[in-house]
């Protein structure tokens, strides 16, 4: 992204007057510090959400990966390639939506030089349940998104299935609602290129059907 000429504002720094934005950036330097689980000691850095207060979606993923532990960001890594695809594919901007982790540091495990992902547990999803909650209280979303099985767990509760309850438009206390689908993550781990285009036309699909939700309300 280009840089403002000295003495402007980017457009996105002009934003951050808000009581959301500046919320969110108080909550995003408390975050920076934090050490309610263990995770933190062996991640190279806390990754925030990214994205404006005041976002017509909101969606949720496990963790930060690899490529996020190290660039500090969200949803960089071949995952976050394929989610701003299919946003694109579905006519949802990305600048209209933040987005984030239910947790915050990389759990991962060592394979040889590599970094395997390491799927969090009920107790770091808790310690990090106050940084989540306070996002959605400064960004409030109109719809909320949970990427895959952990997020969606965090904002329904156990009884809710990917598998079950995908694409259904679903009550929730944080916003106009709530949707479920797959993390984009488990369609690059489709075995063949055609399992992995059916996988991603049907993350359009629901994505599509987000998209045409927030057509029927105006803020």
């Amino acid at each position: 992204m280009a840089k403002a000429p000295p003495g402007k504002k980017s457009a996105r720094t002009a934003k951050a007057s808000s009581p959301g934005d500046r919320g969110l950036a108080q909550l995003r330097k408390r975050a920076a510090r934090c050490e309610n689980c263990d995770l933190y000691k062996r991640a190279t850095q806390t990754v925030f959400g990214d994205g404006p207060a005041g976002a017509d979606l909101m969606l949720v993923g496990e963790q930060p990966g690899d490529q996020e532990d190290l660039a500090g960001a969200p949803f960089v890594g071949a995952a976050g390639r394929v989610l701003r695809d299919a946003l694109d594919r579905a006519g949802i901007d990305p600048r209209r939506c933040y987005i984030t982790n239910a947790v915050k540091h990389f759990k991962w495990t060592p394979r040889g030089k590599r970094r395997i992902h390491e799927k969090p547990n009920r107790e770091e999803i808790l310690a990090c349940r106050m940084w989540l909650d306070g996002e959605l209280a400064n960004v409030r979303p109109r719809g909320l998104v949970a990427l895959g099985a952990t997020a969606a767990s965090v904002l329904a509760g156990p009884a809710i299935r990917v598998t079950k309850d995908r694409g259904r438009m679903l009550e929730t206390p944080h916003a106009e609602f709530l949707s479920v689908t797959v993390h984009p993550s488990s369609i690059l781990r489709a075995p063949t290129d055609e399992d992995r285009r059916a996988a991603m036309d049907q993350f359009v699909a629901d994505l599509k059907a987000i998209a045409r939700r927030l057509t029927t309300t105006k803020r």
